[in-house]
């Protein structure tokens, strides 16, 4: 027999996962690179922008067929994952494979059906599969297993006979070594702490802006996409205690026409969408470097003071 464990399974192979919807195929799936995994999940939302809508299957089952006949053309290895319990789901799969002189595998992911329906209840509505549709996909698969090899199948294995995680965390951990510079490139750099706290996608937009004097000596960085911008200011002593994070540039919440500059902390990219959109204009940990925190006690009771002047001369 072929070995199907790590460090890898054959290069020319096929590998279609088989079993019931919350069986945890897509988790198996993901200790692939994504490039190499053809989800009709994921091509369901290409296709109709919502992974749950099951009147798109169809064309989601034909972008995957698409895509599949080309990475059997390069003879690339790929994993299609879907339920595949039926025989009309994976011939073609097979087809494909054998045309191109591929090897084509069975994977079984053989979970407990009451185990796939339990799953089924902390998913969001549209991805929620009915309890009946659960049990006859299991009671397919089971019956399935019988078949397979006549279908034309090299091999089929179970699921938790194969070696995933020992090749899974060694390609995060080349990705993350990478990111930090330590497998001998640049890596992410001085952009390593953005990426922590905004995440990667917001990386292309992030430029430093060396010798800005606009948050008292501290690092600026501007985030511009077109004619929209923030302004951050990376902040080396947050708390007095040495803790790192970002302040980003909101309008004053005091003064319209203030000269000083207002700063509010930025935990994540969600705080940025808010800056951005005007949800934290008087957020009350702003803090003006003309007229101090936004503090609306303080303020009242300065107005209170004023007032009790006017009235006592």
């Amino acid at each position: 027999m072929t070995e199907l464990i790590y460090p890898q399974m054959p290069e020319h192979s096929l590998v279609v996962l088989i079993g019931p919807s919350g069986a945890g195929k897509s988790t198996i799936a993901r200790t692939w690179p994504a490039s190499q995994v053809l989800s009709l999940d994921a091509l369901r939302e290409v296709v109709s922008d919502d992974a749950g809508d099951q009147d798109a299957t169809g064309d989601a089952v034909a972008a995957l067929h698409l895509l599949l006949e080309a990475r059997m053309r390069r003879r690339l290895f790929t994993v299609v994952d879907a339920t595949n319990v039926t025989r009309s789901a994976r011939e073609p799969l097979i087809a494909a494979a054998q045309r191109n002189d591929m090897l084509p595998i069975a994977v079984m992911v053989a979970t407990l059906g009451s185990v796939c329906i339990e799953r089924q209840g902390p998913r969001p509505a549209n991805r929620t599969v009915p309890e009946d549709v659960v049990v006859k996909q299991h009671q397919a698969m089971v019956a399935s297993h019988r078949t397979l090899k006549a279908e034309g199948f090299s091999e089929i294995v179970f699921s938790d006979s194969l070696y995933r995680l020992l090749p899974f965390l060694e390609r995060l951990s080349e990705t993350r070594q990478a990111d930090l510079g330590l497998d001998g490139s640049v890596g992410l750099g001085d952009l390593n702490l953005v990426s922590r706290v905004f995440g990667e996608e917001i990386l292309p937009l992030w430029q430093w802006k060396p010798g800005s004097n606009v948050a008292d000596g501290d690092r600026v960085a501007e985030i511009r996409l077109g004619q929209q911008y923030l302004t951050l200011a990376l902040r080396t002593d947050v708390d007095g205690e040495g803790d790192v994070g970002f302040d980003v540039l909101v309008p004053c919440p005091h003064d319209d026409e203030c000269t000083g500059r207002a700063w509010v902390p930025a935990y994540s990219v969600t705080c940025l969408f808010r800056a951005l959109n005007g949800d934290l204009d008087d957020d009350e940990d702003i803090v003006c470097t003309a007229h101090g925190p936004n503090n609306g006690d303080d303020q009242d009771d300065d107005l209170e003071a004023q007032d009790l002047e006017v009235i006592h001369g």
